[in-house]
């Protein structure tokens, strides 16, 4: 059985992963949270704080569920005190692809990092329809890397990532710089400011005066069909009109070179300024 160190575990990510873990038959997890808020969420759970260099004694896997921009500053005071073959688990790749994970021949380095729960994923409870994030309810699948460590350790990570973000379907084994291209600058880089941008335009749409329920119920289930289209869920194509409209309109919208955000160089650029973002 392992013992697990859960370091911010009072947080946002780190609450969700306490819900997992606590009674995990498998594990033993220690509970890590210095802020007030953390604390006191902790405690509405029945659970206790062990302070860090008390759980770090006993741990032989320590969990970082706290901001990438803080990973760096927290790493080397932690991982120094770390026993021999202690496993790091990171939730994002960021850190240990910008470098900022201090160098310790003698541990594993793992990162794992959900996929959230699939938007044409067959779920039918309500409650699982409305776990956005995955983790509760939903089922998801997760992606994972042994950034460093003798691939023993492989098993081990994904067992503890299979539970932590419980209920999994599938985990994709990455290398850190394939994780990195998928987040940030896949889902978040390019995604994300897509998502934004529409959300503007439903916005702009709204003030020119078209009644505001009627916009939101015409565009979201349109992105829906459309998503369907385009990732090939639907079985059916786009209409012509709408494939002219397409070509007509990405010269306006998108700059010729776009995908230049998705080349390596501007990958560790941007997971650079994550990890020094304080």
């Amino acid at each position: 059985m392992s013992t697990i160190a859960l370091m911010g575990a009072g947080g946002k990510m780190g609450m969700r992963i306490t819900r997992n873990m606590r009674e995990h038959p498998d594990y033993t997890t220690l509970y890590v949270e210095v802020s007030e808020a953390g604390k006191a969420s902790l405690a509405e759970l029945g659970l206790s704080v062990t302070p860090q260099d008390e759980a770090i004694k006993q741990a032989d896997v320590v969990i970082l569920a706290v901001p990438d921009a803080l990973i760096g500053k927290i790493g080397a005071d932690l991982v120094p005190k770390l026993n021999s073959g202690t496993m790091v688990m990171g939730l994002d790749p960021a850190a240990g692809y910008a470098g900022v994970l201090p160098r310790r021949s003698d541990i594993t380095y793992f990162i794992s990092h959900p996929c959230h729960p699939p938007l044409f994923g067959g779920e039918t409870d309500p409650e699982a329809m409305r776990d956005w994030f995955g983790g509760v309810k939903a089922k998801q699948n997760i992606v994972c890397s042994l950034h460093q460590g003798p691939e023993g350790d492989y098993a081990k990570g994904e067992a503890i990532a299979r539970a932590m973000f419980a209920p999994v379907m599938r985990a994709h084994r990455l290398t850190t710089e394939q994780m990195a291209i998928l987040e940030p600058a896949l889902v978040e880089t390019l995604a994300l400011t897509c998502f934004t941008v529409i959300r503007e335009a439903m916005d702009e749409v709204i003030r020119m005066g078209v009644p505001k329920q009627a916009v939101v119920d015409f565009l979201l289930g349109h992105i829906r069909t459309t998503l369907a289209i385009v990732f090939d869920f639907a079985g059916a194509p786009a209409s012509d009109g709408a494939k002219l409209a397409v070509s007509q309109a990405k010269g306006q919208i998108f700059q010729p070179d776009w995908k230049r955000i998705l080349e390596i160089e501007n990958i560790k650029r941007s997971v650079k300024s994550i990890t020094h973002a304080l």
